[in-house]
């Protein structure tokens, strides 16, 4: 199970927004309104760690090149 965010959609622009937590499976298709209010929602995405896990990495080139030296396309050869 999974913890998602979700937000309520506002129908004016005064009407406050509300963000909480809904916990479901991730097969589940995502929420389109409250379940106990009925009012409608939205699912919010939002960023994560970034990292999976830790890695030994070797310093990138000098730019004296102008690009990493490799194929990955950061700079056109």
């Amino acid at each position: 199970m999974a913890t998602y965010l979700y937000e309520t959609v506002s129908a004016e622009a005064n009407e406050p927004v509300t963000q909480f937590e809904i916990r479901q499976s991730m097969k589940e298709e995502p929420l389109t309104h409250h379940p106990e209010t009925g009012q409608p929602i939205r699912r919010v995405i939002s960023g994560g760690f970034g990292l999976m896990g830790v890695r030994e990495s070797t310093p990138a080139p000098a730019p004296s090149s102008g690009g990493c030296g490799s194929a990955c396309g950061c700079h056109p050869h």
